[in-house]
């Protein structure tokens, strides 16, 4: 198993401190405070240290915990700072660099989730191996599909490299968030889609339609444009069974990651191996994409599982 953290050569995030439930961050010039359950240890620097750097906080509303509801919550600014700000990702590869708008939300999300960029780092490195075997082959351009794809980055990865992209997510306004972020990036071409993810693989089944490189984040729950219900427990293992279909069977991979606490790595690569057909034959990778704060004390935050043919 792999334990991964974004290259230190990216000078626009750090996490700062983290403990007693909570993490201390930096997003470009902007210091905040989040609930974060998996920093069960005791904070390094002192409440005073937190306080005098913090730029806003997220305190957790009455729905914290429930389900569906447990990010739900309200900022509190304790020093002057914009409500939208940029901050760029210039990855350890050349070529790797796009722009991320970020912003307050209701969810205590702020439009980018940090620990994702050695899977940026992987999505780009495959897909430029990728576009240029096609290259030299004469074939189309691969074509990447982004699910559950939020504000973007992995499929800002994948245009970067120069594939085909397509971005699919249930909420109209983060789709719309992405465009923004592809046209700061100054990228064009990504083809934007609004649905339920697991009723657009079904029809990409059907109609035969394959991609050479496939990008899952599902979260725990959700819901579709038309109300459909997703439960990652009860829907995953169906989601990977039409991924598989729809995955390419040669000259291909798959990014799976997972946040939910009550998953391993090994159960994510378990299910990968029976859901996948052809499995067998891929290389298969599986581990943690972890931060690591000034002091050295270790987040673990999701699981990953990538799929290589």
């Amino acid at each position: 198993m792999k334990f991964e953290y974004p290259d230190k050569s990216w000078k626009d995030y750090e996490l700062i401190d983290s403990g007693n439930f909570e993490k201390l961050e930096r997003f470009g010039g902007y210091v905040m405070a989040r609930p974060e359950p998996k920093a069960l240890w005791d904070k390094t620097l002192s409440s005073t240290e937190w306080d005098r750097m913090i730029h806003t906080r997220f305190t957790p509303g009455a729905g914290f915990g429930k389900a569906g509801k447990e990010d739900s919550g309200t900022w509190s600014r304790q020093k002057k700072m914009d409500d939208q700000w940029y901050i760029r990702y210039s990855g350890a590869q050349k070529g790797l660099d796009f722009s991320l708008r970020l912003g307050l939300t209701s969810f205590k999300h702020v439009g980018v989730f940090p620990e994702q960029a050695p899977n940026w780092e992987y999505i780009y490195s495959r897909t430029k191996e990728l576009v240029a075997k096609a290259k030299a082959e004469g074939a189309p351009v691969p074509k990447v599909l982004n699910m559950f794809a939020y504000t973007g980055a992995a499929s800002l990865a994948a245009k970067a490299a120069g594939a085909d992209v397509t971005h699919l997510d249930s909420v109209r306004q983060v789709v719309t968030w992405a465009r923004g972020n592809m046209e700061n990036s100054r990228m064009d071409g990504i083809r934007w889609i609004i649905e339920d993810a697991l009723k657009f693989a079904r029809r990409e089944a059907r109609r035969g339609n394959t991609y050479q490189g496939i990008i899952l984040d599902p979260p725990a729950y959700g819901h579709g444009p038309d109300g459909e219900k997703w439960k990652l427990d009860e829907c995953l293992y169906e989601m990977l069974k039409c991924v598989s279909a729809i995955l390419a069977p040669k000259d291909s991979f798959m990014v799976l990651n997972l946040y939910s606490n009550g998953y391993s790595a090994m159960l994510g690569e378990t299910l990968v191996k029976q859901a996948v057909a052809g499995a067998a034959d891929s290389e298969i990778e599986s581990g943690e994409l972890c931060l690591s704060d000034r002091t050295g004390k270790v987040l673990p935050l999701s699981i990953f599982v990538r799929l290589k043919r």
